[in-house]
């Protein structure tokens, strides 16, 4: 699983999930007699059973937060670093623990895999084609930089394709629209950033990046199940992250659930108890809950098959004696975190809760590894070499 920005919405569903109760239709018009009169008692009572049944239907209810994996750099939180003036350098040093800036050669070139043919092209033309389809081309510079710098790595350090090509035009890796996603604008961040990647150790660093991290991003080893921790890839707080999709909300009928979780449900449907949460806190772990015993579910699973923007996500049922939350054990006992606060410690992060995540909310000058004049040279050896 790469970049996941772009993931359908849980409320385009919500629609096809509403079932009409069936209307009653006599056989006359004008009934006449004890008969009809049965048969109209009759149907009142019916109607009222089914209507009685369809209001002691439980409902999930899901509220979350962010929009996307939660890997690496949020693009709305890095709006929001623009738009309280932080340079494309803080904001790469904020998301991307401990890195520098690195360069690579002028001419350094990228095999992307476009309409079923792998077409090698020079990086800088490459990173033009891809800014503007991954971020509005509206946005402060500062931001739109730090996408170039991102996209560039990441195009560099994807090897999507193995030997044969190193990334996918399309969101498996990130989306390249080429000339149709250019604006001067965009066009102004790359050439500002030109030959500048992301670095830790002198190595490049793979850029995952997002669209929207509701408050805080997350460890790589939790956002990937099977990922190895990478120490530039931990979660950090993310105070300026703003989008649409910070804070969320969505429910849906049991039986739409369990339809959604077919194969995970034991006997009937009876709800979710999460197990862990990561940093963030995104669900690492969760059991599916039926009459035939619970079935264990990894949160990005548990997200993708009930349709959410985010693995972010907290539940309850709703049914005629009122809401009650769902069981949670990970500890975190809110949906998100205040703006401008640190997340919930979760017994995963040690070292102070990470010195209390670098005191929550960003200083006047950011401390970070991000240095626009860092001059390490990585030559054709510093991403992927073109054959």
């Amino acid at each position: 699983m790469r970049f996941l920005a772009h993931r359908s919405t849980p409320t385009a569903r919500a629609g096809r999930d509403a079932r009409a109760l069936p209307r009653l239709q006599p056989r006359y018009h004008r009934p006449r007699g004890w008969l009809a009169g049965i048969a109209a008692a009759l149907a009142c009572a019916a109607l009222g059973t089914w209507g009685s049944a369809a209001q002691a239907a439980p409902t999930l209810l899901i509220s979350g937060a962010g929009f996307g994996h939660g890997v690496g750099m949020s693009q709305e939180g890095a709006l929001g670093y623009a738009q309280h003036g932080y340079d494309y350098a803080a904001i790469l040093a904020h998301y991307y623990t401990g890195t520098a800036l690195g360069r690579v050669p002028s001419d350094q070139a990228v095999r992307v895999l476009l309409h079923g043919k792998v077409r090698r092209m020079p990086l800088e033309a490459y990173v033009r084609g891809v800014v503007g389809a991954e971020m509005p081309g509206d946005w402060p510079l500062a931001a739109l930089e730090a996408q170039a710098v991102a996209s560039r790595t990441y195009a560099l350090t994807d090897h999507a394709g193995g030997r044969r090509f190193d990334v996918y035009a399309d969101t498996r890796s990130q989306l390249y629209l080429g000339a149709r996603a250019q604006t001067a604008q965009t066009n102004a961040a790359v050439a500002a950033t030109a030959g500048q990647i992301v670095t830790y150790a002198g190595h490049p660093a793979i850029t995952y990046f997002f669209a929207s991290s509701g408050g805080a991003t997350e460890d790589v080893q939790n956002g990937f199940p099977g990922a190895e921790p990478e120490p530039w890839l931990r979660g950090v707080a993310d105070p300026y992250d703003q989008g649409p999709q910070h804070h969320w909300s969505t429910n849906m009928s049991f039986a739409a659930a369990a339809s959604r979780l077919r194969g995970l449900v034991h006997g009937s449907f009876r709800g979710i108890e999460v197990l862990r949460r990561g940093y963030s806190p995104r669900i690492l772990s969760a059991y599916v809950l039926g009459s035939g015993g619970p079935t264990p579910v990894s949160g990005p699973e548990l997200a993708n098959r009930l349709g959410l923007y985010d693995d972010w996500a907290y539940f309850s049922v709703r049914n005629p004696s009122g809401v009650a939350p769902e069981p949670d054990l990970s500890g975190h006992g809110v949906a998100a975190p205040t703006p401008g606060a640190p997340p919930a410690a979760t017994g995963e992060p040690t070292a102070g809760a990470r010195a209390a995540v670098a005191s929550a909310a960003p200083s006047d000058e950011p401390a970070g590894g991000t240095s626009a004049t860092a001059g390490t040279s990585l030559g054709p050896a510093g991403g992927t070499s073109p054959e």
